[in-house]
């Protein structure tokens, strides 16, 4: 008897630890994900200001005044990634107060009987 406990004992230490495994890299995958979501925003919304205004510092000789609109989107771009990186350390720091567990994806295949096939 004392055998089967300890194997049960054994069983249930290892199917814990894979639990834990598994959310750690559940939640490792979701702070990634979250991450590049996070990333691919501010990169998208420098890349929309620039197409949009970058003909006002963007020539071949610049102005004092293009410098000057060139230096405003610089400070600007640079405190866009700044804001943007101060919310991922957010994330990644609020995150660990959360235990998170991928459901993965799934498929239900329905099960026939015998006979069901045949329409009995």
């Amino acid at each position: 008897m004392d055998d089967y406990n300890s194997l049960l004992e054994q069983s249930l230490d290892l199917k814990r630890k894979r639990d834990e495994k598994y959310k750690e890299i559940s939640k490792d995958r979701l702070y990634q994900i979250a991450k590049k979501k996070i990333q691919t925003t501010m990169i998208g919304a420098l890349d929309t200001i620039e197409r949009s205004f970058g003909f006002l510092w963007t020539s071949e000789e610049l102005s004092n005044e293009q410098v000057q609109l060139k230096s405003i989107f610089e400070n600007a771009r640079s405190e866009i990634l700044d804001w943007g990186n101060t919310q991922i350390r957010n994330l990644e720091t609020e995150m660990i107060h959360y235990d998170i567990t991928w459901k993965r994806y799934t498929v239900n295949l329905p099960v026939l009987n015998k006979g069901e096939e045949d329409g009995e």
